[in-house]
């Protein structure tokens, strides 16, 4: 695993290499951008989405925080991140297609799955668990039919968080306006890092199939 200084020795390759490559792609960045695809994605170092899709620099507007989650629409004080960048995403770029991309072995859906930290202190995973408590409603059917540990229930913790977050998604205005219009599209996806297929979820059956 590479330290900051040893990052930095690939920044200098990055400047050597790719910037000077794509050199004409960053002068058009420098004025502005303009991603059709929003991706929600997981903080999980394994889980990159530009690395995934191999998308170059501005091709989409990504958001990452533990287990991908998406809070619902909400107008009390607080500093809503998701919410934020959700809206600018939408508003602003006017990104035409949203994808909230849940993984495999994913430590997050672990916890709320476990709820092994509910009860911490804050700054001792008292963040983490009120975060993912917002799965709490979809793990009781989970753990009654599959318990709380081993991959089976594991892995569909992780593609009930997917639906969740779609779910949640829907309850904001400007959303629902626009996939009402047909002008933004929500797409649920799965990152198996075991074997490194890529699973997309038929809303109408509620499964997910491997990409391709």
């Amino acid at each position: 695993m590479k330290s900051f200084d040893e990052m930095i020795d690939g920044y200098g390759r990055f400047r050597s290499g790719d910037w000077k490559r794509q050199h004409d792609r960053w002068e058009e960045l420098k004025e502005g951008q303009s991603p059709q695809v929003m991706v929600i994605a997981c903080s999980d170092s394994r889980v990159d989405p530009a690395q995934i899709f191999d998308v170059d620099p501005g091709e989409i507007f990504v958001v990452r925080n533990v287990a991908a989650l998406v809070p619902p629409y909400e107008t009390t004080p607080g500093r809503h991140g998701v919410s934020a960048a959700l809206e600018f995403a939408i508003q602003f770029l006017r990104v035409k297609e949203v994808v909230v991309m849940g993984h495999g072995m994913c430590g997050g859906c672990q916890a709320a799955l476990t709820q092994d930290l509910h009860g911490n202190e804050l700054g001792e995973g008292g963040f983490v668990a009120h975060w993912i408590d917002m799965l709490d409603e979809v793990r009781e059917p989970i753990a009654s039919e599959l318990g709380t540990k081993g991959r089976t229930a594991e892995r569909a913790m992780e593609l009930a968080a997917v639906k969740v977050s779609l779910a949640n998604l829907r309850t904001f205005p400007c959303v629902q306006e626009k996939e009402k219009r047909g002008t933004l599209a929500l797409r649920g996806a799965y990152f198996a890092i075991s074997d490194g297929i890529l699973y997309l979820l038929d809303e109408q059956t509620g499964k997910f199939r491997p990409a391709k």
